[in-house]
């Protein structure tokens, strides 16, 4: 399929990344997303309609593994990529919709209880229940061992006391896999995760967050909020290594998010400057114009072709036992890393090419230039990527 600017090309599915399942995965998706029309003005109710739509679609099915509902045996990273590259390329706020859904459940994939996959994870893949991360506070970033939020052992369980910020899905969702120190001078090594359902008394999550690109983001409080010991997740003081886990999985499809945006920029780009007369011929008479689109189109196959590599190696390596765990690490640093960064420039020309449509509130090119932004920042800023692949690349020499 050649691209439009409302349909992707596929041309990259012929990549020996993929195999026939991803071919049918994608061959299925494109229809299904060019056909859905959300009304985002509000995007809580709009993120609400979408886990809905992709439950009732069958996507969120790729976001657990087949023993708990899911499509596949397991977390699959290329199909998590195309999803979300296909998903990103119609709707920013979709895309969000579905990879809270697979990032705010997929601790409980990798180390929940038979009883916590049970509850939670089946009611994820239908859309009945909406997923959320919690790992960022207010001085704990980048910086996890910097956490300051308290899970203090009781007779009945756990009460959790601390907070939360720049959560997405805050607000709207139905359960936070939460992580908190259990061991206050133990840095990273002495994180727990919970699973928290949002109507534990003592957690108020009414503390929304506005940003450029509108999408549910809250900050939570807990105040002596109780909950069950069967609400720990995985090891005690084991959530360091849960989160990097689950983190590990979904980082090499937030590249995949920034592919479908760059794509879809770049064929917004081609049919404004198709369209666009100026000096007696159309802005793609130009050759100014064509280098610029020719710029784009590199940097987009650049970073895609780390993104499918990352992804590629991912699922080998569960697969057969293949590279080593640091070498994953670093292969979906580079992606996200590049991806993003190389969809901020295509997305910035874009905007260029447009002119003064471009900056008007309502064009796509506008849109992707708000939506893009976070995505350098969020699941491990740019300048976190680099010294991950920095060290790597220091590991390798030595």
């Amino acid at each position: 399929m050649a691209a439009s600017a409302t349909h992707p090309s596929t041309a990259h599915l012929a990549l020996p990344f993929f195999d026939e399942a991803h071919r049918a995965l994608s061959s299925e998706l494109l229809p299904w997303a060019a056909a859905q029309s959300v009304d985002e003005r509000d995007d809580r109710a709009a993120c609400r309609d979408w886990v809905k739509r992709l439950g009732e679609g069958g996507w969120l099915r790729y976001c657990v593994p087949a023993a708990s509902g899911g499509a596949l045996e397991r977390l699959d990273s290329r199909a998590l990529v195309l999803l979300r590259e296909t998903l990103a390329f119609h709707s920013p706020l979709a895309d969000f919709a579905f990879a809270m859904q697979g990032l705010g459940s997929g601790a409980i994939t990798l180390a929940g209880t038979a009883a916590q996959q049970q509850d939670y994870l089946r009611a994820v893949s239908k859309g009945e229940k909406i997923a959320a991360f919690a790992l960022s506070e207010p001085d704990a970033g980048s910086d996890v061992g910097a956490m300051a939020m308290q899970a203090t052992a009781t007779p009945q369980g756990w009460r959790l006391d601390g907070e939360k910020t720049w959560i997405s899905n805050g607000g709207i969702a139905d359960f936070y896999c939460v992580f908190a120190k259990t061991d206050a001078n133990a840095g990273s090594r002495g994180i727990t995760a919970f699973v928290v359902d949002a109507s534990a008394q003592g957690l108020d999550t009414s503390a929304h967050i506005d940003v450029m690109a509108p999408h549910p983001l809250a900050t939570l409080r807990f105040e002596g909020c109780s909950v069950p010991r069967e609400a720990q997740l995985g090891e005690l003081n084991g959530g360091f290594k849960l989160a990097m886990r689950t983190l590990d999985i979904f980082r090499a499809s937030v590249a995949g998010a920034a592919l479908g945006m760059a794509r879809r920029a770049l064929a917004e780009a081609v049919h404004h400057a198709s369209k666009r007369r100026m000096f007696g011929q159309t802005l793609a008479d130009f050759q100014l114009t064509q280098a610029k689109l020719g710029e784009m189109a590199a940097l987009i196959d650049s970073a895609a072709l780390l993104t499918y590599r990352a992804a590629w190696m991912r699922d080998e390596s569960e697969a057969r036992g293949g590279p080593p765990a640091g070498d994953i690490t670093a292969a979906a640093a580079m992606a996200k890393m590049c991806a993003t960064e190389n969809a901020s420039r295509v997305i910035d020309m874009a905007l260029q090419m447009h002119g003064g449509l471009g900056v008007k509130v309502g064009t796509k090119v506008e849109s992707l230039y708000r939506d893009i932004r976070s995505l350098r920042i969020y699941e491990g800023a740019t300048e976190v990527q680099q010294l991950i692949i920095g060290k790597s690349v220091l590991r390798s020499a030595s």
